[in-house]
């Protein structure tokens, strides 16, 4: 199978597959350029409520292609900044479900997500110094959020590795699962993800990503959406609430 992007929706979660097992799931030029359209239809699409990315087999992403990078590595970078941009701008919850080598332009793609979730084993690394790279001002910025600038400059200068516990401890990832345990703990979250408020969900990232300049809007969607009402209303009934506001 040529190297692509995969997807499914079940259950409210659309699940997106980095297929190139070939090149341990490295991304090409044509999958960098692939994503954002991908994701503009994902979020449009009523039925998906979250979003999961992750790789084919073992391995999550080990990075961009660099054979593509030959040519045209501004080219290769700045595809892969925009994708990694439509990734983060993805209105609705978003996870990243790592397993193996998570490196380069994977680990840009995980620090996009919402939230990342690895199995024990998995191994992180952004490695732009190995190729004499300038990583991107954004990237460089999100992955700082993340990790604070420590542990950013101890990613970024040097280009190693680094094991899950210790992204844990770093706050690269939230959530560090035994083998074999991956799916099932992000099937379970995703369920919950997927019926909780999409309203609140959607306002909270826009504020967490530092978009706090509509309050009003916010508040308006708050009124005419009626998850409000619903919420109240299923609590004090004792069943699960029926969320219908989307984006």
């Amino acid at each position: 199978m040529e190297p692509q992007l995969l997807h499914r929706v079940g259950d409210g979660v659309a699940t997106v597959v980095i297929h190139h097992p070939a090149k341990r799931n490295a991304m090409t030029a044509a999958m960098w350029r692939a994503l954002p359209a991908l994701l503009d239809g994902l979020a449009a699409d009523p039925a998906v409520r979250a979003l999961v990315l992750t790789g084919e087999g073992g391995t999550f992403c080990a990075g961009a292609d660099i054979s593509t990078l030959r040519g045209s590595p501004d080219e290769a970078q700045g595809l892969a900044v925009l994708a990694e941009e439509a990734l983060a701008a993805f209105p609705k919850p978003t996870l990243a479900a790592i397993r193996g080598y998570c490196v380069g332009g994977g680990s840009q793609l995980a620090a996009a997500c919402d939230l990342r979730f690895a199995e024990e084993g998995s191994l992180f690394g952004v490695t732009p110094a190995k190729l004499g790279i300038v990583y991107p001002a954004s990237s460089t910025r999100r992955l700082v959020s993340l990790v604070g600038p420590g542990a950013a400059k101890y990613l970024l200068f040097s280009g190693e590795l680094i094991d899950a516990e210790r992204a844990l401890r770093t706050g690269l990832v939230d959530e560090v699962l035994p083998e074999g345990e991956l799916d099932k703990r992000v099937g379970e979250f995703t369920r919950v993800l997927a019926a909780r408020s999409l309203l609140t969900q959607a306002a909270a990232k826009e504020f967490a990503n530092g978009h706090t300049d509509r309050d009003a809007h916010w508040a308006e969607q708050a009124r005419s959406s009626g998850d409000t009402a619903e919420g109240v209303t299923a609590f004090l009934e004792r069943r699960q609430p029926r969320f219908t506001w989307t984006p």
